[in-house]
């Protein structure tokens, strides 16, 4: 059974689900379009870090940031290649979306690449819609942004 919970990002499993996302994201872009929170910044009081687990195996991990103004940031969103396809995407999604909600946070917006055509399409699906690229990522060629109002 899939479980989502808020998780510390400094245990041994999910350091090692971060590098692994480290490791995919710089696959695809050059460092300096890779814009990730590290461990301190996943461990701040106004972000929820989130894991999903099935039969206690890590296979996806998702932050979110309350920026303080009604509106919040999705980070660090990874799910295994193994685990893709199965539903671990959207019920990180769902999980920090309730989060959100119960903090009173009424639009999510988030940051991810244009070759990552599956998330983009897997984000559609959830409701969220392509905006005009916003803070650090102003100006970034790889960077394709999107929002919700929840």
């Amino acid at each position: 059974m899939l479980v989502v919970s808020l998780e510390s990002p400094r245990g041994d499993d999910v350091l090692t689900l971060l590098q692994q996302a480290d490791d995919f994201a710089l696959g695809l872009y050059p460092a300096e379009n890779y814009h990730r929170l590290d461990i301190d910044d996943l461990e701040k009081a106004d972000v929820g870090f989130y894991v999903a687990r099935e039969d206690g195996e890590a296979l996806g991990t998702a932050a979110i940031v309350d920026r303080r103004d009604g509106s919040a940031e999705l980070k660090r969103m990874f799910v295994t290649a193994s685990a893709r396809g199965l539903g671990v995407g959207r019920a990180l999604i769902g999980a920090v979306e309730e989060h959100a909600r119960l903090r009173g946070i009424t639009l999510i917006r988030l940051e991810t690449g244009l070759p990552q055509t599956a998330a983009i399409a897997l984000y559609e699906r959830s409701g969220y819609r392509p905006i005009p690229a916003f803070g650090p990522y102003i100006g970034d060629p790889t960077s394709y942004c999107m929002e919700k109002s929840l």
